[in-house]
């Protein structure tokens, strides 16, 4: 999920941990979330799935974003699988609901294992912050709602995943988060 870089240092925890790789899944297009996606579809032949067609515009701008920040070369590419709300993914025995979070970028999705408890939230929420919306097409009101209205219905218990930074839970971040606390 969200390969940004290290190609060498993803294929070797694959082979450290013996696993097979099925797929690749993406919640957003910014650099350090997508950089490396078509390098790694393309040199394990796997499919792409996610994120929401809305961040067309970022991964088409992947090789200007690691120039701007310092990445290595990253090519665009076209997901297999464009997601949406409501939508599933599906590698082995497990199925993952498909959240379409915008405000962070507009097309931005959030996984979420209902039988675990578990959300990987990408860029929508942190430990006692939430995403930049000063990049192009961010927005801050649509992050707090898209928080509000399709994280926190998943349940205090909800532990989440963020892509920076340690794991919460969206009851501690309902309570505590200065951005979006109730």
């Amino acid at each position: 999920m969200d390969p940004g870089g290290d190609i060498e240092r993803i294929l070797l925890a694959v082979e450290e941990c013996g696993v097979t790789l099925e797929k690749i899944l993406v919640t957003h297009g910014h650099i350090d979330h997508a950089g490396a996606v078509a390098e790694l579809a393309e040199r394990l032949s796997l499919p792409i799935e996610g994120p929401q067609r809305e961040d067309q515009f970022w991964i088409d701008i992947l090789p200007e974003q690691s120039m701007k920040f310092g990445f290595p070369h990253a090519r665009p590419f076209t997901p297999d699988r464009w997601l949406e709300q409501g939508d599933t993914v599906q590698f082995g025995n497990v199925t993952l609901d498909v959240l379409h979070c915008p405000g962070h970028t507009p097309g931005h999705v959030v996984f979420f294992h209902a039988p675990s408890r578990l959300a990987i939230v990408g860029d929508v929420l942190f430990q006692g912050s939430i995403g930049r919306t000063d990049f192009p097409k961010g927005d801050f009101d649509t992050l707090i709602s898209s928080i509000r209205n399709r994280l926190w219905p998943l349940g205090d218990d909800v532990a989440f995943i963020p892509g920076h930074g340690p794991m919460s839970t969206f009851g501690d971040e309902r309570r505590s988060n200065p951005y979006c606390h109730d």
